[in-house]
Order: C-alpha cells, then sequence, then structure tokens
C-alpha cells in the first residue's frame, strides 16, 4: 500500500469543515455497487469497471468532501496509486468485511483483519469505519463485542473511530414492518452509541420521509441516545428528500453527513462518467455540504 506524503492526525477536524460540521463521501459500496451497475447495464460487471468508477469519483468529489470513506477490496490501494484524494479530504477506510446471502448483499459483517490499522495510518488514513448489524432476534454480546474490539484497536492506532449501525431483520425471515425497522434504528443507538466511538453513523428516522415533526422527534430521540457526535446516512432515503433529511437531522444535533447514493447516484451508468460527475454530483455534494455550515453554524 503506498504511502502519501504527510502524517495522518487523529483529531475531529481533520475530517469536518471549517464550520465544524461533516460533509463526507462514502465509496466503499461493494457487492450492492455491483447490482446497481449491473442493473443499468444489463450485463454482469468486472471488478475493474467498480474500481475505475471509484477512483474517479474520489478524483471528481474529493475536493467538496470533509472526508472519503474507501474500501479494500475495491478501490483503497488504487485511489492511492492514483493519488486521488483532494489536500484537506480525510481518509476513512471501511474496516468491515461482508459477507452476503440470497436475500441480502450483506448478511454477516466481522472486522476485516486485512485492513491492519498502523499500515493505513501509515498510508494516510485518519479513521476507520465498521458497519454493525442490528438484529432483534440476535443477542446483543456479539455485536457489542465488535465495537468494542474495533473501537479499541482504533484508539491503539491513533486512529478515530467510526461506528455505523444499521437496523435489519429477523435472521430467520419473519415479518419485519416499516415501523420494526424504525424502531430498530433506536434501539441500535441506545445499545451502539455509548461504545466509546468517536462518530456515530445513523440511518435517518422514518427514511427522513412524512411528517417534519416525527423525524424531527426521531432525530432528537438519536441524539440523546448516541454519546459524542453523529451524522447521517443516505441508505433508504429517496434521492430528492436526502437534503431535506440531512437539514432536519442537523436542526436536532446530529452534526452532518457521511453519504454515498445520494451524492452519486445519479452517475451510475452514465455514458461519460467523469461529466456526469461534474454534472449532478458535485452540485449536489456542495448542496449538502452548505446545508450543514448553515444548520451547524445557526443553531
Amino acid at each position: 500500500m503506498p504511502s502519501p506524503t504527510g502524517s495522518a492526525a487523529t483529531d475531529l477536524d481533520t475530517l469536518t469543515r471549517p464550520s465544524g460540521g461533516f460533509a463526507m463521501l462514502a465509496v466503499d459500496q461493494r457487492e450492492a455497487l455491483r447490482a446497481m451497475f449491473a442493473e443499468r447495464y444489463g450485463r454482469p460487471v468486472a471488478d475493474a469497471e467498480l474500481t475505475a468508477f471509484k477512483v474517479e469519483t474520489v478524483r471528481q468529489l474529493s475536493p467538496y468532501a470533509s472526508g472519503v470513506l474507501l474500501d479494500r477490496q475495491f478501490c483503497l490501494d488504487a485511489v492511492l496509486e492514483a493519488d486521488a484524494v483532494a489536500p484537506g479530504c480525510g481518509l476513512i477506510a471501511a474496516a468491515d468485511e461482508f459477507a452476503g446471502d440470497d436475500r441480502e448483499f450483506v448478511a454477516t459483517v466481522q472486522i476485516d483483519e486485512a485492513v491492519v490499522p498502523g499500515e493505513v495510518k501509515a498510508a494516510g488514513a485518519v479513521a476507520l469505519k465498521l458497519l454493525v448489524l442490528w438484529r432483534p432476534d440476535e443477542a446483543p454480546d456479539g455485536r457489542i463485542a465488535m465495537t468494542e474490539e474495533f473501537v479499541r484497536r482504533c484508539k491503539e492506532a491513533g486512529l478515530l473511530s467510526i461506528v455505523e449501525p444499521v437496523s435489519r431483520g429477523p435472521r430467520d425471515g419473519s415479518t419485519w414492518t416499516p415501523e420494526d425497522w424504525n424502531e430498530g434504528v433506536f434501539a441500535a443507538a441506545r445499545e451502539l452509541g455509548n461504545r466509546g466511538q468517536d462518530l456515530y453513523k445513523a440511518e435517518v428516522p422514518l427514511h427522513g420521509g412524512g411528517d417534519e415533526a416525527a423525524v424531527r422527534r426521531g432525530c432528537a430521540e438519536l441524539t440523546r441516545s448516541i454519546d459524542g457526535p453523529w451524522v447521517v446516512l443516505s441508505t433508504g432515503v429517496p434521492h430528492e428528500q436526502f437534503p431535506r433529511a440531512v437539514e432536519l437531522a442537523c436542526g436536532e444535533g446530529a452534526s452532518g453527513f457521511l453519504a454515498g447514493r445520494a451524492v452519486w447516484r445519479q452517475v451510475i451508468g452514465a455514458d461519460d462518467q467523469a461529466a456526469a460527475l461534474e454534472t449532478y454530483a458535485v452540485p449536489r455534494l456542495r448542496e449538502l455540504g452548505d446545508i450543514v455550515d448553515q444548520v451547524v453554524t445557526n443553531r
């Protein structure tokens, strides 16, 4: 893994804008991203195509992001070799290893032992991220232990820890309603929001839709449950509603976003990806960053 010039700091300021808010870009999607491309192209999608998309996305968008999240499987080394991360954009490495099944692209998660904290820090990373699946029919002990071990490794290496619990249906496939999902978002925050992490990445209550007051109440509940700063992700939030979701969440205590699809989804399958990134994704990311700045500064 090549090492860029400079050393990585471990203060949250390495991932924030001057306003103190987070406007971070996620490019660590794996098989879910392959499926998005395959649906658009109507054919199998090679690893190299995913890597090329990720490198170009980082090159074009990182000048407007306060941080960028990369995965080992498809792009971390390639992005570093291309020197694609803009100065001032903090590098986050995904430290999670996914396994899918016939129902989910991500059915189980474990800490990726191939992501060695000391090595990624030497390569320029300032933080690691861990996805954690919260399921109502699984005992909490395993996910709590994994989260705490992840945080311990980050602290030991002098890296920031970003924990991303997500609400998922029962392992046995039994009934799982939107209301159940929403309650899982809150239960995950109560269970995993005080494990010593530096930053918590949360799903938007109600997927950001419906009554504004209800979304605000949900975000305020997350603020009460999470010990420390938190940001929202964009999965499940309709593309056109994500700016509103960011504004409402930040108004109730969130400090920004770490999002991917809500920024670059329109680029998938474009004949000229570089041009599409410039046309669609750059303005979108700048808009979201402006929202964070305005709300965080004025609250």
